[in-house]
């Protein structure tokens, strides 16, 4: 991945962030780092343990593009306009990745900057519920996982 630049005119405009005031978007912006990917790039990989989605639980968010999760031998849509827009490996104790299926640029925000967004009234609780129900599906996670 080739690191990118993030706009507040675009992220304005990207559904995880359309909540946002501003002031918001530019401690967003300060507190992550956005990256260009081409078609097939691994953007995270979960490792099959729960130590591992333990140690790794930063928050991708698509800003542009697609991608999927790859698990199982199967591939599931996790789009734009789909309820996975976001992805943390703390999701699942299972092995996976997720993968991007065309040009796209992906945000990540490290775990400990995604939980001082949460307890400063970021408002992401759409989101996060309407990932959390994909991901428990698709994983068939226990509900702690999922956080």
């Amino acid at each position: 991945m080739k690191p990118s630049v993030t706009y507040l005119h675009l992220l304005k405009h990207t559904p995880f962030f359309t909540s946002l005031t501003t002031e918001q978007l530019r401690w967003v912006i300060s507190h992550s780092h956005e990256w260009e990917a081409q078609p097939g790039t691994v953007v995270a990989q979960c490792d099959g343990s729960a130590h591992g989605a333990a140690n790794n639980q930063g928050m991708w968010i698509l800003l542009d593009g697609g991608w999927q999760i790859e698990y199982g031998k199967q591939s599931y849509p996790a789009g734009h306009a789909d309820a996975g827009k976001w992805f943390s490996t703390a999701v699942t104790d299972q092995a996976c990745r997720l993968v991007t299926t065309e040009h796209s640029y992906v945000m990540k925000i490290e775990r400990a900057d995604f939980d001082a967004m949460l307890e400063q009234g970021f408002a992401f609780d759409e989101h996060l519920d309407a990932g959390r129900r994909y991901y428990r599906e698709l994983f068939a996670a226990p509900a702690e996982l999922v956080k």
